[in-house]
């Protein structure tokens, strides 16, 4: 066979291995995605055992319905089954305010204080709620673990849409020393700084309402922003 003849079988294969390992890798990107969904809300469930609250069933229940929703999110991956997408209208300050609950024990064992001021009253959206928590879930562990001591969540309404800011103080203004105490442990069950999967679920769930994901970082601290559009009654009557 001459080299005319072989040079469009190599191309055609070359194609072909490029086509499968990129199939390949979003297939091992959107399991460990779902792997890491399923860890975030376990931390959760072992963190309010290690610091009891008055408010630890309800954290205790939320986060048992987001590993429901995970441990959904990887069966249908494993098997190649296409992830349904539930949506329904939503409240959104009840869910960033489970989702502050739920790390307030991690944000303390760091040495970190966290709050909450939210701005957008009772804004609603077509949203998966799981889905959204999950992402507020990330930006939230996101800010505790690789930002400064003071953390603020905030809700506002900016040009039509619902803006939701997680901003640290960035790591300078901490103590000198942030490293895991021994009930801290608990929190990382495994590999918790492994992949950084985090902000890739909060881009895809963005995408997938119709909104986006803006990080900024500066040496006083990071502003990861989430921005999501409003049911189509509250833009009418806006």
């Amino acid at each position: 066979m001459t080299l005319s003849a072989l040079l469009p079988m190599a191309v055609s294969m070359a194609l072909l291995l490029t086509l499968q390992g990129m199939r390949a890798g979003r297939r091992r990107s959107a399991l460990n995605e779902a792997v890491h969904e399923l860890r975030r809300p376990l931390q959760a469930i072992a963190l309010a055992g290690a610091r009891p609250h008055d408010d630890d069933s309800l954290i205790v229940a939320g986060s048992v319905h987001l590993v429901t929703a995970a441990l959904e999110r990887l069966d249908r991956e494993i098997n190649g089954q296409a992830v349904p997408r539930v949506r329904r209208r939503l409240l959104i300050e009840p869910l960033a305010r489970s989702a502050v609950r739920r790390w307030q024990s991690r944000a303390a064992l760091r040495g970190a204080a966290m709050k909450i001021e939210w701005r957008a009253g009772g804004v609603l959206i077509d949203a998966d709620g799981s889905a959204l928590s999950q992402a507020l879930d990330n930006l939230i562990v996101n800010a505790i673990e690789h930002g400064g001591p003071t953390i603020v969540v905030e809700g506002r309404l900016r040009a039509g849409r619902l803006r939701v800011t997680v901003a640290d103080s960035g790591r300078g203004s901490g103590p000198a020393s942030r490293r895991d105490s021994p009930v801290e442990a608990i929190a990382r069950l495994t590999g918790r700084r492994r992949h950084g999967h985090g902000l890739a679920v909060v881009r895809r769930v963005a995408a997938a309402h119709g909104g986006r994901f803006v990080l900024r970082r500066s040496a006083s601290g990071a502003v990861a922003a989430l921005e999501l559009p409003l049911a189509a009654e509250v833009v009418a009557a806006a």
